[in-house]
């Protein structure tokens, strides 16, 4: 019987890079796997796949009529023989009929990608081809949305994003959810005892050889390599570089004071919770 492990985040917090070392680790071969090619599912909110399991288009429907089905939807992996990974950036939220989005019985568990929001925002803001203080006001916006019907028909249904305090929090404080959360530094400093961690809550191979192998093969200077090379499918516009820096802590160079202290001012609970600032509110190193 089948199954999914979510790999959750909010946007620009690693996701993308995780699944190309999933992928890596899924291959075991002797080259990196193309970044076109990964062996990962459909993010959860693609249309496409929707439509498929339920046999018709949800463009004829409404958002929260969509919503609405989303969870039966992740209940048919139920009837695939193998696990699968998706990538999810909804927030943990409860359909109109109150149940949970992503289906208790097609999930095996949740891997949280946790980033610090300082350096969310400048990444963030570039993805978007926006300002910095435009992102910083949609973070602390509750009912940020992605992929907006309003704005016209999108390949994505609609996404509830929350908060990013509130995004994180409805995830990693989800009762009865086998969640583990990775932050994003972490995997940066400490790669291997990290991503092994990870690999072995999705019930993936673990060995220090075969994980070491697939961190080597998702360098940010393989990805760059790749993305000079051929256009990434998953990049939103052609002017801007996907795979950028694979670093933390560039904030200090990005963020003035005042847009540090609005994001401390906004979510420095979750975040001194989670190891970005000391007792006194202040942002630690990286």
């Amino acid at each position: 019987m089948g199954g999914i492990y979510w790999l959750a985040s909010y946007p620009k917090s690693g996701n993308t890079w995780f699944r190309i070392f999933l992928s890596n680790l899924l291959e075991d071969g002797d080259r990196p796997v193309d970044i076109n090619e990964l062996a990962t599912g459909m993010i959860a909110s693609d249309r496409m796949w929707l439509d498929e399991v339920l046999g018709f288009d949800t463009a004829e429907l409404n958002p929260d009529e969509v919503e609405q089905l989303r969870p039966a939807v992740y209940r048919w992996s139920l009837h695939d023989p193998e696990v699968s990974y998706h990538k999810i950036h909804d927030a943990y939220t409860r359909t109109p009929a109150g149940e949970p989005l992503v289906s208790r019985e097609g999930t095996l568990g949740a891997l949280y990608l946790l980033r610090n929001p300082l350096d969310v925002a400048p990444s963030y803001a570039n993805h978007n081809r926006s300002s910095i203080d435009q992102v910083i006001e949609r973070m602390g916006d509750r009912n940020y949305t992605l992929c907006d019907p309003r704005r016209g028909l999108h390949h994505q249904v609609r996404q509830r994003l929350l908060s990013w305090s509130e995004h994180v929090l409805s995830w990693v404080d989800a009762p009865g959810l086998n969640c583990q959360i990775v932050r994003y530094e972490d995997l940066l400093a400490d790669p291997l005892p990290t991503f092994t961690r990870a690999a072995r809550f999705l019930g993936l191979p673990d060995s220090a050889e075969r994980v070491a192998k697939a961190i080597r093969f998702s360098d940010f200077r393989e990805l760059a390599r790749q993305e000079d090379e051929k256009r990434f499918k998953e990049k939103p516009h052609q002017d801007v570089r996907f795979f950028r820096r694979g670093r933390s802590g560039t904030w200090r160079e990005q963020l003035d004071e005042a847009q540090v202290r609005r994001l401390i001012a906004d979510h420095g609970e979750v975040m001194r919770r989670f190891g970005y600032l000391d007792g006194e509110g202040n942002p630690l190193s990286g």
